[in-house]
């Protein structure tokens, strides 16, 4: 999606923004799939994807990697095979060799985030401004009962939050709006890069509106961060499906890009996600290494997940 920002001299500079979802819940990789896609990733995060021990995760991970390095060679202008990913202390992925001028006058710096979770891998960009993305899968608890949950997470969710989520309705709606408040929660700490250490009590959010639908995006709730409203955050919400709540929080624009327009301008739609076929998530990639046949007979004896995970009653 194209969004015009003005520069200094009073022109317009297109800015873009990037939403793309792959779907690995439903991906089954043949052997020259798997093998193709592990050869485009750098050699320690190959190392890294190899650990999991469920071939869910494992494609998760693998899936958040080809989106990233999809967005830098397609948008950053980096060859696939030139880009460097490392991760700041606080787990936080960037791109450690990132363009050294650009050709424009408007200083068109990309920031980016991924976020995997239920059966879909996700990524949200922006030029100029500060993103976080997280994607959240409505379950059941694993092993206890819904209200047993709620009193562990109790800690996680100011008074207002947990009334909003209390009074949504039947059981299953109140677990859709935990991963709907938790969603936003973890979109804003992701784009700020704190990690686990914030305290979750410093944000609450007023949802709006209470009911969200499938093929929509939404942009008016709004984030207080120790009790005082920010007016700078806004934060995107939708449905991948039924059960997949997505949050993209975005920061302030910088100064240099403008600050005229912007998603929550109501002449300019959010974007949508976009979703992404394994041949669309893998256009364009470069091998980085020769093949290994061994990493598909470790992929293929993993089990798929957890038995015990439990999803819709």
């Amino acid at each position: 999606m194209l969004k015009h920002m003005k520069c200094g001299s009073g022109c317009l500079t297109a800015m873009e923004s990037v939403r793309w979802a792959f779907r690995c819940g439903s991906w089954t990789p043949s052997p020259a799939e798997w093998l193709f896609a592990v050869r485009c990733v750098q050699a320690e995060e190959r190392e890294r994807i190899g650990q999991f021990v469920f071939a869910k995760d494992a494609k998760s991970a693998m899936a958040g990697r080809l989106l990233m390095r999809k967005l830098i060679s397609e948008h950053v202008g980096i060859p696939w095979d030139q880009i460097r990913l490392e991760r700041t202390a606080k787990g936080k992925p960037f791109l450690a060799n990132p363009p050294s001028s650009s050709s424009s006058s408007v200083d068109h710096r990309w920031s980016f985030n991924v976020s995997h979770q239920g059966d879909f891998a996700v990524l949200a960009a922006e030029q100029g401004r500060q993103v976080g993305v997280d994607v959240m899968k409505i379950a059941m608890p694993g092993s206890s009962s819904v209200s047993e949950f709620f009193r562990i997470m109790k800690r996680q969710f100011t008074d207002h939050e947990w009334t909003t989520i209390k009074a949504s309705g039947p059981e299953w709606t109140q677990l859709g709006m935990f991963h709907r408040h938790w969603a936003l929660k973890e979109s804003f700490i992701k784009a700020i890069g704190t990690g686990l250490g914030f305290d979750l009590q410093r944000v609450e959010f007023h949802i709006s509106p209470l009911e969200i639908q499938e093929g929509e995006v939404y942009t008016s709730t709004r984030m207080h961060l120790d009790s005082e409203e920010e007016e700078d955050w806004v934060f995107e919400e939708c449905l991948l499906d039924e059960q997949h709540h997505v949050a993209v929080a975005l920061g302030k624009q910088e100064s240099n890009m403008g600050d005229d327009e912007g998603p929550d301008d109501p002449h300019n739609s959010p974007p949508k996600f976009r979703l992404l076929s394994f041949s669309e998530l893998v256009s364009g990639a470069v091998p980085l290494a020769e093949e290994d046949t061994s990493h598909w007979e470790s992929f293929r004896k993993k089990q798929e997940a957890p038995s015990r995970q439990r999803t819709a009653p």
